[in-house]
């Protein structure tokens, strides 16, 4: 499998500070005369690069330069005054600290790019997903598309379409008296038994997982889909006697609308979702 060019930047970024690391290393334990004023430049150098890190490699450079300035002034310092030798100890750190820089910044660059494909990933990944990954039930978007082939079948062979849109009462309060844990048992219980009040040629969505709501695709008319509803009132009723009280203590009603497909009132399958999503302003 190829690999993007965020990863190979950030292995070698890595690559490089673990060379760089084990160079000072060496380079320090050489020298323990010089052993403070090593440690004081790798302070510093660090620090750069750290500054570097969570701005910007133009900041880095400023320091940078700021920095071969400053320490060009102090080696200019010992010579001229104190009488010191320039010696090739002297050079190290005007080469460290700029590389030590680099690194980073190349490190800030594989994360950049790893973030943004991350980001484009789950992007692409929520546009082109179709099932609920909770309930492992088709989602919004696949009922958009298979509504439209539920809509054409039902206008050119006049069999009757009817959308059943199930939510729960008073979900954003009972959701404040249970637990997440609970929360899912509860929206896993439901899905199951709307999933056994259909037959195998009806079709049920997950359209919201947020605040739950499922959608039931019927090829029946409205008087048949209210046979479908009788049947998830009863399992629903079922449900709240047969709970256990110590694990949850609150009762669930379920809200349910239904419309029949008419193509003079809903061209779409968005037109569609909404005439139905209306009739669950009735169910009080």
């Amino acid at each position: 499998m190829r690999r993007n060019q965020g990863g190979l930047l950030s292995d070698g970024a890595y690559l490089l500070l673990f060379i760089f690391s084990f160079i000072c290393i060496v380079y320090m334990a050489g020298d323990p005369d010089r052993y403070m004023y090593n440690i004081i430049f790798l302070n510093v150098a660090f620090l750069i690069a750290i500054i570097t890190y969570f701005t910007n490699v133009t900041t880095g450079l400023i320091l940078n330069i700021l920095f071969i300035f400053g320490y060009g002034t102090y080696v200019l310092y010992t010579t001229v005054v104190q009488g010191a030798l320039v010696s090739a100890q002297n050079y190290v750190w005007l080469l460290f600290t700029p590389m030590l820089t680099l690194i980073t910044w190349m490190m800030t660059q594989a994360n950049h790019k790893l973030q943004n494909e991350n980001a484009r990933l789950q992007k692409l990944n929520s546009s082109l997903a179709t099932m609920d990954e909770h309930t492992d039930l088709k989602n919004n978007l696949s009922f958009q598309k298979d509504a439209q082939t539920f809509i054409a079948l039902s206008t050119r062979y006049q069999i009757p379409l009817t959308l059943v849109v199930i939510g729960v009462k008073y979900w954003e309060e009972i959701q404040r008296l249970i637990t997440r844990e609970q929360m899912t048992e509860t929206v896993y219980a439901i899905t199951q038994f709307s999933l056994s009040s259909i037959r195998n040629n009806d079709s049920l969505y997950m359209l919201n997982s947020d605040n739950p709501t499922w959608g039931l695709l019927l090829f029946t008319d409205r008087e048949g889909a209210n046979v479908v509803i009788e049947r998830l009132r009863q399992r629903n009723r079922e449900m709240n006697e047969s709970m256990d009280r110590s694990k949850r203590n609150v009762e669930l009603n379920l809200r349910i609308g239904a419309y029949q497909f008419d193509p003079e009132t809903s061209q779409s399958p968005l037109e569609f979702l909404a005439l139905a999503r209306k009739q669950l302003e009735y169910d009080v």
